[in-house]
């Protein structure tokens, strides 16, 4: 299951060995519901391989102003605590599992 992010828990998941995937979105975005499934599928498949979560850029104003995000939904990959890949707009779902799998 996908975890939810949030500006007061975000710090501790990036200090995580596990790579971490965030979903920036927002729930009033039809691409973003489109998307929400596979990051969940996502989150499943990569349990205890990988940190899967979704932030809601209204919720979180700080974080989507920390890491630029214009556009939602905007999913970024993390490793060692950095910012290393991203992915904007609707994507396959195995689009997602490639950055993924190249981190692992």
């Amino acid at each position: 299951m996908e975890i939810k992010v949030t500006e007061q828990n975000f710090d501790e998941l990036l200090k995580s060995p596990q790579p971490l995937m965030i979903d920036f979105g927002a729930t009033w975005c039809g691409p973003c519901k489109a998307l929400a499934p596979r990051i969940e599928e996502l989150a499943s498949e990569y349990q205890g391989r990988a940190i899967i979560g979704a932030a809601d850029v209204d919720e979180c104003p700080e974080l989507s102003a920390r890491f630029r995000i214009r556009n939602v939904p905007t999913v970024l990959f993390f490793k060692g605590g950095e910012a290393v890949d991203k992915s904007v707009g609707l994507v396959a779902k195995e689009t997602l599992a490639e950055k993924l799998n190249a981190l692992l």
